[in-house]
């Protein structure tokens, strides 16, 4: 029986590896397009980047580095069987999620009062690299942002299996793959961070 549990257990990560990589693939992509235009419109990209607020992003790199951390505890603290511990740590979680959503909201709505969105009359005015930042800017950080949301969901779940013990500290599997896909989300974060709000300072 043990054997048949690992082998479910090897296939349950690998397919979520899996599933990782063609989240990499689509995020990768949209890097290496950020890339190509800013060798194209380096200085429209810099006067644009100037526009973001720092310390939104530095803050929402904050909240993700420590949901990531919650969510890595947890699953300690499953494994040791502190079950109350664990649904603790993932709630901060999904609390961090919420923050970094609501920081986000603030952040596109100062943008938007300005006029600054994807086909608003003041962005077809501006110059082609800074055109350019601010839409992929949006389809980034919107794509992120549904992620994150994604992501949270998936923990509000799977906090509902651990309270009835259908993931215990003999089987965690969902959990781990839970907090593989949140520790994507981070990741990613960690790359649009520099991209959008430190390099171009």
């Amino acid at each position: 029986m043990s054997g048949h549990v690992h082998k479910d257990y090897t296939g349950a990560k690998f397919g979520m590896w899996l599933f990782l990589f063609t989240e990499i693939l689509l995020f990768g992509g949209l890097f290496i397009l950020y890339s190509v235009y800013l060798s194209r419109y380096p200085q429209e990209f810099i006067s644009a980047g100037k526009e973001l607020n720092v310390w939104f992003g530095g803050g929402n790199t904050l909240v993700l580095l420590t949901s990531s951390l919650f969510v890595a505890v947890s699953i300690t603290a499953l494994r040791r069987g502190a079950k109350r511990l664990c649904l603790g740590l993932l709630g901060g979680t999904i609390v961090c999620a919420v923050i970094f959503m609501v920081n986000k909201y603030f952040e596109w709505s100062a943008k938007i009062d300005h006029g600054i969105y994807p086909g608003s009359a003041h962005l077809k005015e501006m110059l082609p690299g800074e055109m350019v930042f601010f839409n992929i800017y949006y389809l980034t950080t919107g794509l992120h942002g549904i992620h994150v949301v994604i992501g949270a969901l998936i923990l509000a779940w799977t906090m509902a299996l651990v309270k009835s013990d259908k993931v215990n500290a003999n089987d965690w599997v969902i959990l781990e793959n839970a907090g593989l896909y949140w520790h994507l989300v981070d990741l990613i974060w960690i790359f649009i961070f520099p991209l959008y709000y430190l390099i171009l300072h």
